[in-house]
């Protein structure tokens, strides 16, 4: 069985205790023990944050970095003196167990270091070779113990930043869910009262008026559920990343049509492409939800009758596509959190929405292993650009 080695380092500037140490270190026949030598506080805190490979003469490691795991600190050194050079330690390496070296047998001083963090207290004129292995080995086994006890304390904390994290978002769905069902119902139920008691007063011109109504008011509510849906994909790590073959150019050019189609003469999408060969591996699928999400959001959040630039280039193994509007824009105080599950900006006024889309796209953007950034100015427009490897 490999033995575990213990890398120790030995603060101390004086030339007779440094050797006296090292041939107790070399009696002790400690074979996975490796010293390491300074002389002055500075260089202990630079070697521990740091990792160094500092190491006694005869053995070398260069070339690996690794952790100190005991610091052997003697109390009175050139740039630091008595308690002051523990509690200067402690403060820029907490988590590296100390043993105190020190040439007073003061009890009171030995409590002190004790409550200011030190594993053990030695008196160098009463160490012998059983006390320093002892002091050491305990030290190690106490410093484990108490790194575990931290990361288990932090993990506790993740959890419940987790857990109050999920209650957050079950509010936030509940209360978005019931104000954004709330209107297409609405629309749907006084739609319906006045086709079925006003029927023969409408005109057919006004009867489809209602009717078209009722279509949107259930397109509203259907896409609705499936952004919830998605989102619950993703959160339950059920989202499946399944890349194959797909010309970008066609798949954007099909997807522009789709769209202009969709808001008429309302907007005008202008699609470009730039490279050489748009030949790529990626889900079809969740570009489509990429680009149909911010497209969308270009034309939501642009004035009648302008223009919605979308444009690929495929250059160097990579896809940059931008989505380009000259629309409301979004406030700089809001562009950090945009994608947050349910966070809209502060600008946004009656326009409809869920805070769900953005969220949705940067999850799609992560499964391709790729980067979204979003560059705005309120009421000069905005340009999202999402990088995707080919």
């Amino acid at each position: 069985m490999e033995k575990i080695r213990i890398h120790i380092l030995l603060v101390e500037d004086s030339p007779s205790d440094a050797r006296l140490l090292h041939q107790i270190f070399l009696y002790a026949d400690q074979e996975e023990w490796h010293l390491s030598h300074v002389e002055r506080l500075s260089e202990a805190i630079d070697a521990s944050r740091e990792n160094s490979t500092l190491t006694l003469d005869d053995e070398t490691e260069s070339g690996r970095q690794r952790r100190f795991d005991l610091v052997l600190l003697d109390l009175s050194l050139p740039d630091s003196i008595g308690l002051e050079t523990l509690k200067e330690f402690r403060a820029a390496i907490p988590d590296i167990p100390v043993v105190v070296l020190t040439g007073l047998d003061d009890e009171d001083l030995a409590l002190q270091a004790l409550a200011e963090g030190a594993q053990d207290y030695l008196v160098k004129d009463q160490m012998t070779m059983q006390r320093l292995v002892r002091a050491i080995r305990y030290a190690v086994e106490r410093g484990e113990i108490l790194n575990q006890i931290r990361e288990s304390e932090e993990r506790t904390r993740q959890a419940l930043a987790k857990e109050q994290e999920l209650n957050e978002l079950k509010s936030n769905f509940v209360a978005m869910v019931s104000h954004e069902f709330r209107t297409p119902m609405t629309t749907i139920r006084t739609s319906v009262d006045i086709l079925e008691y006003n029927s023969d007063k409408l005109t057919d011109e006004r009867r489809t008026k209602y009717f078209d109504r009722i279509q949107n008011a259930i397109n509203q509510m259907l896409q609705l559920l499936d952004e919830v849906l998605f989102l619950s994909k993703t959160e339950a790590a059920k989202l499946e990343y399944k890349p194959a073959p797909v010309n970008l150019e066609n798949f954007c050019s099909e997807l522009t049509d789709i769209i202009q189609l969709s808001v008429g003469s309302q907007h005008n999408i202008i699609f470009t492409f730039q490279g050489e060969s748009a030949q790529a591996c990626m889900d079809e699928d969740l570009l489509n939800c990429i680009f149909t999400n911010l497209l969308s959001n270009a034309i939501k959040y642009s004035p009648p009758n302008s223009t919605i630039w979308f444009d690929l280039i495929c250059k160097d193994g990579l896809a940059t596509f931008q989505v380009r509007d000259r629309g409301i824009g979004i406030p700089l105080k809001d562009q950090a959190r945009l994608f947050q599950t349910f966070y809209r900006a502060s600008n946004v006024g009656v326009v409809q929405g869920t805070g769900l889309g953005l969220s949705i796209v940067k999850k799609c953007v992560d499964l391709h292993g790729g980067h979204i950034q979003l560059e705005s100015e309120q009421d000069a427009g905005t340009t999202v650009i999402v990088t995707l490897p080919l």
